[in-house]
């Protein structure tokens, strides 16, 4: 899977996007994450990506020729599934569009900044907004790195135990279950006994029961929506 992210400030990806499961990723072929920097696509020596908005408004908007550029010349090279801009009136972001985005050859993430960019590269060049959450970042690039490492982490082989991933919070919709490690007594506060029983059909109907009972305490929202579904 190939991922480019299109940004005005590159060097807030650096570290997100080389560290840990997406640098292994990376390693083993099984993602490319390229950074582009949209300064490179301006054609003065200022290097402008912004601009005053048409009718007056306070902030600066992102202009269309070197977003037009870039993508343009991306999508020379290759076929892309998706041109996605991150957006706060996106779709709402979650686990579900990871597992969809997962399963795609070529994505584009274009970072917003500032007020925005012009809505005819919105209307015209982008196939998808996505939306991390209801509040307003500095710019797309958190979000971006977000999507990134949620979706490169399901790819079959990113994570040693792949089993792992498919038993994340949110794959069902459900929370997951509480988890613990050795010892078994710390400090007086016991791991379930069912946990040390070694009948895994109890501990899979404990493990169950409790992922129920935390969602429905606790993010209800989900049920609701799983049972909309």
């Amino acid at each position: 899977m190939r991922i480019d992210i299109i940004t005005v400030v590159p060097e807030l990806l650096a570290s997100p996007l080389n560290e840990s499961i997406l640098k292994r990723a990376q390693e083993k072929g099984l993602a490319e994450i390229v950074v582009h920097n949209l300064r490179d696509y301006t054609d003065d020596k200022r290097r402008t990506v912004d601009d005053y908005p048409f009718g007056g408004e306070a902030g600066m908007v992102m202009k269309p020729e070197p977003i037009f550029r870039v993508i343009e010349k991306l999508k020379s090279e290759r076929a892309y599934d998706e041109v996605i801009f991150t957006s706060p009136d996106g779709v709402r972001y979650d686990q579900h569009e990871a597992n969809r985005l997962s399963m795609l050859e070529n994505i584009i993430i274009l970072c917003g900044h500032y007020k925005g960019i012009d809505h005819r590269i919105r209307e015209h060049l982008i196939t998808r907004e996505i939306s991390i959450g209801d509040y307003v970042l500095t710019g797309g690039e958190l979000a971006a790195c977000i999507i990134a490492d949620s979706v490169v982490r399901i790819i079959p082989g990113a994570i040693g135990d792949e089993a792992s991933a498919l038993t994340d919070c949110f794959q069902d919709d459900m929370l997951a279950p509480p988890v613990y490690t050795r010892p078994a007594e710390f400090n007086g506060w016991r791991v379930p006994d069912v946990l040390l029983s070694g009948n895994f059909a109890e501990i899979e109907k404990w493990q169950d029961e409790q992922s129920w009972e935390r969602t429905q305490r606790l993010r209800p929202d989900l049920l609701a929506d799983k049972t909309e579904r």
